[in-house]
């Protein structure tokens, strides 16, 4: 599996080896070991969670204040433009994001450390969507910042109407928004 530091270097895209016939693909999704080795630091993964959303659906942007979680996600049917914007006030990328495209065909990965929001826009009719955490899901925690902030003007890839939870809708700004230390 190659891998590869984005803007953020903390943030990792990862490549797996597809092998191909006419029968059909295998690769290797995860190896602990390969992506201890990529990331510098033994993670733990305790959950993982399974969401489907139909086109122009945006979620995000999305963290745990307290029981912050590292997730590793995939796309296994469809397409999403992937978010992840560093709001760690000490780190030299406060403020900052990177995106790209995960999808069933393409089969990247990307490793989102704690201390980042992340958030997705599905692009194709409907997107599959996996992701492992390092903690659990602690809703009193949840904070979103809202997606279309100035401040951190993530260039989304819209092409119709958004479809947003209330929650989402609601977000509050970067600005205001509660960080890490």
């Amino acid at each position: 599996m190659k891998s590869t530091r984005l803007a953020i270097p903390e943030v990792l895209l990862f490549e797996p080896r597809v092998f191909g016939d006419e029968r059909g693909v295998f690769f290797e999704s995860y190896n602990q070991r390969e992506f201890e080795l990529a990331v510098g630091r033994k993670i733990n993964f305790v959950q993982s969670n399974h969401s489907r959303s139909i086109q122009h659906v945006l979620r995000g942007l999305h963290y745990q204040i307290k029981q912050a979680q590292g997730k590793l996600v995939r796309v296994v049917v469809g397409e999403v433009f992937d978010v992840a914007v560093d709001i760690r006030r000490s780190s030299p990328t406060f403020g900052k994001w990177v995106g790209g495209i995960l999808s069933a065909e393409n089969k990247h990965q990307l490793w989102i450390p704690a201390g980042f929001a992340h958030g997705f826009i599905v692009l194709s009719d409907y997107a599959e969507f996996l992701y492992n955490t390092t903690d659990y899901w602690a809703p009193e925690h949840e904070r979103c910042i809202v997606w279309n902030d100035a401040t951190l003007a993530i260039d989304w890839p819209l092409t119709g109407k958004l479809i947003l939870s209330e929650k989402d809708a609601l977000g509050v700004t970067f600005n205001a928004a509660e960080v890490y230390d």
